[in-house]
This record gives structure tokens, C-alpha cells and sequence, in this order.
């Protein structure tokens, strides 16, 4: 029998974008439009639109009207991903899903059981893993001791996500909306870690911190520290940093640069979402899904064992 995949048929993958926001503009729709893996086809929104396509005002209207989709992009935010993910993959549909996969682990996981069960490939996209240098740090940190290291993700929520009420309701994630960027990144590259104390800062007026204190140790009782603040105005801090027998390393630029002892040894533009593009095209083509869900479960640790400390109420 023939194998009717797209990509080994030798034609583009069909594929629909549901949530027509910020990033999907910014990201999605630009790197699928220089793939020439992909032909986009429609997209579902209760409130953008993506020209030149078909528009649609939810999944379902869309899936029913258009078949012939074969992929769809999830860009919403992620506590209504789930019964979208669920309708595509029940539909036979590959599914791409934004970082954070879901508002919760136990969704996720079985979303990676239905799509097992239905033969189609799910994609968490953890797109800070694409960095250009994070690939680099992996391989400088394998091959030395790690003594101790430290991740320090601190920016402005006001510059990011300005008047975004959901990333401050109960599965927006709060900080660990970028904090799980800097997560998708240490557990890549850093040995196996586990959350030894929390103290996460919620406003007063809010349902998300605002800012996390988080002490990790790996299995050989090498210290991890990471300091999460959504509060940071001027230069933004995205940096993993590693003090090993081969030197200090530095992470720094969400992952697009490494240092050595203060020396850059590897420094390229960002092409993140391109790479995660990339990445859903080969997965399609081969039958394949990817959906790790360490930094997710790090986050529900966080969560789970953290101390509550209530500060000064958020006004954007």
C-alpha cells in the first residue's frame, strides 16, 4: 500500500491555525509561510483573522467544514487547549500545540494517549529549546562536572503580555508562563533535577505569581537555584549559568548565546519557531510525536510544594 503521509507524498501538509493572537502572528504564521512543508489552509478564532484563508469561529465549525485539513497549530492560551487538541486529534488531525502544552499534566498525558490510539503526532513545541546555543551548552555541560547552577529569568509582564487578563487566572501560569521557557531549557541540558523549596509571590489581587524562588537538586545532590520576576523593567534577563570544573558557563539571551569563562563561543540569530516548524514536518513524516512534559511537571512541583506569599497587588 502506498503511504499516503503528505510529506512522503511529495505535497505540502494542509495545515490550520486555531487562535489568530499575538504570538501566531508574531511566530507561526511568518515561519510557516517561509516553510514550503506547509500549506495553510484556514484558521479558527473568535477574534483575529488570518488573511487569505478561510475563517472560522471555532475548531469544530472549522473541522467540519474542511476535511481536508491535516494539521492544525493550537496558539490559545493553554486552558482551553485541551478540548481543541482532543477534536483535532479525534478527527484525525496532527497537532502542534504552544508552549505550555496544557494547564495541566494529566491532560496532556492523555492527549498523548489518544493520539497513540488514533496513529496521528502530537508536538509539545517547547521553543526556547531551539535556541541556537542551547544545543552548544548541552554539549559543553556533558562533558565536565557541574558543581552548582543557577537560572535567572526575569522580565516585564507589561512589555509581553500587556492587559492579557488569563495569564493571571487559575492555568495562565502566571511567571511560569516564560518561567517554563527556562525549564524547557534546564532540563536539556542539566542533569536530572528535583524541587527541594518554593516560595512562589502571588499579588494580591491576582490567581498567579507574579515572581518564584525555586531551590532544585539533581540526583548527586548538585544545587540548582532559579529566580522567576515578571517585574523586571529595562534590559530583560534571560541566563542558565553552570559553575563546572571546566569553566563558568553562561547561557544568556533565552539561549541564543554561550559563554565560556566570558568568552562567546557560540552566538546566531533566533530561528525558533522555524526550527519547531521544522521539527512538526519530520514528525508528521514519519508516524513520530514528541511531548515531553519535564518542564510541566517541574512547574506543577512548584505549585505543589511551594509556599504562598502574598506582595503588593498587579495593575497593568
Amino acid at each position: 500500500m502506498a503511504d499516503t503521509r503528505p510529506e512522503t507524498a511529495g505535497r505540502p501538509i494542509r495545515i490550520a491555525i486555531v487562535g489568530v493572537g499575538k504570538i501566531a502572528r508574531d511566530q507561526h504564521l511568518p515561519a510557516l509561510a517561509a516553510n514550503p512543508a506547509y500549506r495553510l489552509v484556514a484558521a479558527a478564532s473568535h477574534s483575529g483573522r488570518v488573511d487569505g484563508v478561510p475563517n472560522f469561529g471555532t475548531i469544530e465549525e472549522m473541522l467540519a467544514a474542511m476535511p481536508e485539513i491535516e494539521a492544525v497549530s493550537l496558539c490559545m492560551p493553554p486552558q482551553v487547549r485541551y478540548e481543541a487538541a482532543r477534536a483535532a486529534i479525534a478527527a484525525n488531525k496532527h497537532v502542534f500545540l504552544e508552549k505550555p502544552p496544557g494547564a495541566t499534566v494529566s491532560e496532556v498525558e492523555h492527549l498523548k494517549a489518544l493520539a497513540t490510539r488514533k496513529g496521528v503526532s502530537l508536538f509539545a513545541s517547547w521553543h526556547s529549546r531551539y535556541a541556537p546555543a542551547v544545543e552548544a551548552a548541552r554539549t559543553f555541560l556533558a562533558g565536565t562536572r557541574i558543581r552548582s547552577a543557577a537560572i535567572n529569568w526575569k522580565e516585564d509582564v507589561r512589555r509581553w503580555h500587556p492587559n492579557q487578563e488569563w495569564i493571571w487566572q487559575p492555568g495562565g501560569l502566571g511567571v511560569f508562563d516564560p518561567g517554563i521557557n527556562a525549564l524547557s531549557i534546564a532540563t536539556h541540558i542539566l542533569p536530572e533535577m528535583f524541587i527541594t523549596q518554593a516560595t512562589l509571590d502571588f499579588p494580591a489581587n491576582r490567581d498567579a505569581p507574579v515572581a518564584a524562588h525555586i531551590r532544585f537538586r539533581t540526583a548527586d545532590g548538585t544545587p540548582i537555584g532559579m529566580e522567576l520576576d515578571w517585574l523586571q523593567t529595562g534590559p530583560q534577563s534571560w541566563d542558565v549559568l553552570a559553575d563546572t570544573d571546566a569553566g563558568s558557563m553562561v547561557l544568556s539571551g533565552g539561549g541564543a548565546r554561550l559563554a565560556i569563562d566570558g568568552r562567546t563561543v557560540h552566538e546566531e540569530p533566533e530561528a525558533e519557531y522555524p526550527m519547531l516548524y521544522r521539527r512538526f514536518a519530520e514528525l508528521v513524516r514519519t508516524g513520530k510525536s514528541d511531548v515531553d512534559l519535564a518542564p510541566l511537571r517541574h512547574v506543577a512541583d512548584a505549585f505543589m510544594l511551594g509556599k504562598r506569599s502574598t506582595v503588593a497587588a498587579f495593575y497593568d
